[in-house]
């Protein structure tokens, strides 16, 4: 058929179909992409990328937390890396996070590097809103996104880390300010609410992650209480605090700390879970300029 004669409507059938191409390659093998339904390129979105456990991956992460399936209503694009293999019988996948968890064997694989480069693939591919583009994590996850918020505060505008923890040691101050949100339950037994060790490396506790980061984002040191949510379904009605940190931040800063009393550390998520925490990102874009 002459390409001159194809109607209209048609090519632009055949260019959102390019642009949903739906995988991209930064340096470790095809990784799939969601794209919201509507999506055409003309308006930024925001990237929500999405970091799995040690032992799991990508794929099993967010069929256990679900974000994908709300990237339709929320307009935003999602991809789910995977870590890499250690090099142990099980060949458990993990992330290089920090010194507690979890490079069990002494790998010197970067994967701050190779997150960085799926941001960039993605922003290369597609259009990407530069103000959100936010990382969420659980348990190992969690502890990659605390290192991506510290060593790329510039490109990252908020993490939200499930049962994660930060670095231990005291650090000067990323140049600048990314939103935390610590989400942790008061019985996990695995990466301790109070803070704790893997093989004798300590990590420090959900309170303390939350408050070194207000600290970084120099917020004032007294939080403040808010409304209870509900996160857990396995806990009756509202049974989670909130205890935010948002006072006298500098641009683009904050921190804030979801306990979930008697919480595991893979819990039974409620039906609004994925909801809460897409809109909490959402609502936490990275902004530039003057302290509020």
């Amino acid at each position: 058929m002459n390409a001159s004669k194809i109607p209209l409507t048609a090519c632009a059938l055949l260019l959102a179909g390019s642009l949903s191409a739906q995988s991209i390659d930064p340096g470790r093998g095809e990784l799939p992409v969601t794209v919201p339904a509507g999506y055409d390129g003309a308006n930024p979105a925001p990237l929500v990328v999405l970091l799995h456990g040690y032992t799991s991956s990508g794929a099993n992460q967010d069929r256990y937390m679900g974000f994908s399936e709300l990237a339709d209503s929320y307009g935003f694009l999602f991809v789910a890396p995977d870590g890499t293999r250690e090099a142990s019988a099980n060949e458990n996948r993990f992330w290089n996070a920090s010194d507690a968890c979890c490079n069990f064997f002494g790998s010197e694989v970067d994967d701050a590097g190779y997150i960085a480069s799926v941001i960039d693939e993605m922003k290369s591919e597609y259009s990407v809103d530069e103000d959100r583009v936010y990382l969420i994590g659980h348990s190992n996850g969690g502890f990659m996104s605390f290192r991506m918020a510290y060593e790329h505060s510039g490109t990252i505008a908020a993490i939200v880390s499930l049962a994660g923890a930060n670095h231990m040691e005291q650090r000067d101050a990323p140049p600048n300010g990314v939103h935390v949100l610590q989400i942790h339950g008061t019985a996990d037994s695995v990466i301790e609410y109070g803070g704790g060790d893997i093989q004798e490396v300590r990590y420090p506790g959900a309170l303390g992650s939350v408050q070194r980061w207000a600290a970084y984002n120099d917020c004032a040191m007294e939080g403040a209480g808010r409304e209870l949510r509900d996160l857990d379904a396995s806990l009756p009605g509202h049974e989670s605090g909130t205890y935010l940190f948002e006072a006298g931040c500098r641009a683009g800063g904050s921190a804030e700390l979801w306990t979930i009393p008697a919480g595991a550390h893979s819990p039974i998520l409620s039906d609004t879970f994925a909801e809460q925490v897409i809109e909490w990102l959402l609502a936490h874009p990275k902004t530039r300029g003057e302290s509020g």
